[in-house]
């Protein structure tokens, strides 16, 4: 018989009511969604270290990925592979987790436990793997035809995509605050894809044809990177019930391990890695400069994806792709220094459209939070009688 390995996950006992008082309370709770755990200043500094990490490695591999294609890059497949190639460096923070002291420090006494197949793991992040390589792919087009800070902006509206997949996958309730700022980024996309080729002749002479190509496979990874949080989300809260960061990182790693084989086996198919080498020698700033840029653009891919997981485990697929969005009004400014993009009246408008959504994307979420205090006293009220 075929032996199969078992992954032991901790679940929370329940816990029966000690009043009727107790059970009232449970009953009209779980016909909402159910509330964030207590935030003591331990969670709040690991969500800080997860969040500046988010936006040092998005903004910087962004720009990145954009230095290698307008320097004499090429190939859409490399740039995709770098998005997940980097995974190796995670591997000792991995292996220093999972030791035995360590995994037993972050079980708690209460817990009993149930398995999981190693198949049915492989076969959630092999799905995982395969959705985040096609998302890299359109990712790597829209770097490839799209001045970056028009790259940035259009990126902005996986907080649109990713609040409607929420609704339905993450029990999220939109509120007015809500539907404004998916009103205002979806305003914001619009005006970007009307002005065209307006700003393709750019630095990195772009065709218009070519822009209407980067710019709906921007738009669609966009949407494809905010399900893709929402199932992690899912996976989270309904298989893994792990608060620990060795989860973190596994999920990182095993994703993006499966990512960088099909990335590979682009690469092989389509021909592209028998130019690599001549793309080397004529990259405009020396093939040192093309290696580095390669390999720090693989590295702070793989800053991005585990604190982006961190922070989906911490708190939520949505908290995380707001705090991504912060990068947004960043990239155009540095896009404009470094890459000379053209700061233009209609992208300056679609900027501050942009801001305006996620301010009040973030502001709704703040006055939720504060609704949400006073169910949890009430708990634990009831709780300590």
């Amino acid at each position: 018989m075929e032996k199969v390995e078992e992954l032991q996950i901790p679940i929370q006992d329940s816990q029966e009511p000690n009043s009727a008082n107790a059970t009232t309370y449970d009953e009209s709770a779980t016909s909402k969604p159910p509330l964030p755990r207590d935030r003591d200043y331990k969670w709040w500094l690991l969500v800080s270290f997860y969040s500046v990490l988010v936006l040092v490695g998005q903004t910087g591999a962004t720009l990145l990925g954009k230095f290698y294609f307008d320097n004499g890059g090429n190939s859409e497949w490399l740039a995709t592979l770098v998005q997940s190639g980097g995974f190796p460096v995670l591997i000792p923070f991995f292996l220093f987790f999972s030791s035995p002291t360590t995994s037993t420090s972050d079980l708690s006494n209460n817990t009993k436990r149930i398995s999981l197949s190693f198949t049915k793991l492989a076969m959630i992040y092999s799905f995982f793997g395969l959705v985040a390589c096609i998302d890299n792919l359109m990712y790597s087009f829209g770097y490839k035809y799209l001045p970056v800070s028009i790259f940035s902006l259009i990126s902005a509206t996986q907080l649109a995509f990713n609040a409607l997949f929420s609704y339905f996958l993450n029990s999220l309730k939109f509120t007015h605050l809500i539907l404004n700022s998916l009103v205002l980024l979806t305003i914001s996309a619009l005006v970007l894809g009307i002005q065209g080729g307006e700003d393709s002749h750019g630095p990195s002479n772009i065709p218009p044809g070519k822009y209407i190509v980067g710019f709906l496979c921007t738009l669609g990874a966009s949407a494809l990177y905010s399900l893709l949080l929402s199932l992690n989300q899912v996976y989270f809260e309904k298989i893994r019930k792990e608060e620990t960061i060795l989860v973190v990182l596994e999920m990182t790693i095993f994703i993006t391990m499966v990512a960088t084989s099909v990335s590979v086996v682009g690469l092989f198919v389509s021909g592209q890695w028998k130019e690599l080498k001549g793309e080397m020698e004529l990259f405009k700033t020396g093939r040192v400069s093309y290696v580095m840029t390669l390999g720090w653009t693989a590295v702070l891919w793989q800053v991005y994806a585990v604190s982006s997981t961190g922070l989906i485990h911490e708190a939520s697929s949505l908290f995380s792709n707001v705090i991504s969005t912060v990068w947004l009004p960043v990239v155009p400014i540095l896009a404009a220094i470094l890459f000379h993009d053209k700061m233009t009246g209609m992208k300056v408008v679609a900027m501050l459209l942009s801001v305006w959504g996620f301010v009040s994307y973030v502001y709704g979420h703040y006055l939720d939070y504060l609704k949400s205090k006073t169910p949890r006293t009430n708990a634990n009220n009831i709780s300590a009688a």
